[in-house]
């Protein structure tokens, strides 16, 4: 299967495979955004609650500790909740982060059908499969969706120009003179 160099993959295999990895995907994706806009709508709600709760706070039970006292909490008691919030919202965003992590890893290892997968390469130009092969490491298993990503991936960074490349590199280094090995000229070192 002999390449033109010069070939490269296509827009349209870009295309294809951006389209291909939003069906497999979308389900994820949406579920993610539907997690985040509730976990967000819910988290504010509480937030202002909770902001509200400590401005109607009343410190006068506190009169043993004086007046001073009293009014050093009383006015650094709103920076008191605002870093409660802040670090309440730092640990949703957190956990929110690791959901989503969890979500796209689950779904990198999602099968593709041989329906879809024959469609695709089908319509995939020859620089494209090449990527493709080269993207798919383990032949023992199926092709899953996080070989389909790092093929889009891999196209998006001219890995088909490289591989032509090495093709030629290996060719050079396979038509090269082997080099005399040291020492076969005849003459014994000391």
């Amino acid at each position: 299967m002999k390449q033109n160099p010069t070939s490269q993959p296509t827009r349209q295999d870009d295309a294809l495979l951006r389209n291909a990895l939003l069906k497999l995907t979308a389900a994820q994706k949406i579920t993610c955004v539907v997690v985040i806009v509730v976990v967000a709508l819910i988290w504010y709600d509480l937030l202002n609650r909770l902001v509200a709760f400590g401005h109607d706070l009343d410190y006068s039970g506190l009169h043993a500790l004086g007046p001073q006292a009293i009014e050093f909490i009383q006015q650094y008691n709103p920076f008191f909740w605002w870093g409660l919030v802040a670090l309440c919202t730092l640990i949703i965003a957190y956990f929110l982060y690791r959901y989503v992590r969890g979500s796209q890893d689950k779904v990198r290892g999602k099968l593709v059908s041989a329906e879809m997968f024959t469609e695709l390469v089908q319509q995939l130009s020859e620089p494209a499969k090449e990527v493709l092969r080269w993207a798919w490491q383990d032949r023992r298993d199926p092709v899953t969706v996080g070989d389909l990503q790092r093929t889009a991936h891999e196209l998006r960074a001219r890995r088909a120009a490289k591989i032509t490349l090495a093709r030629q590199h290996e060719q050079a280094l396979d038509t090269a003179a082997p080099a005399p090995a040291p020492g076969a000229s005849g003459l014994q070192s000391s």
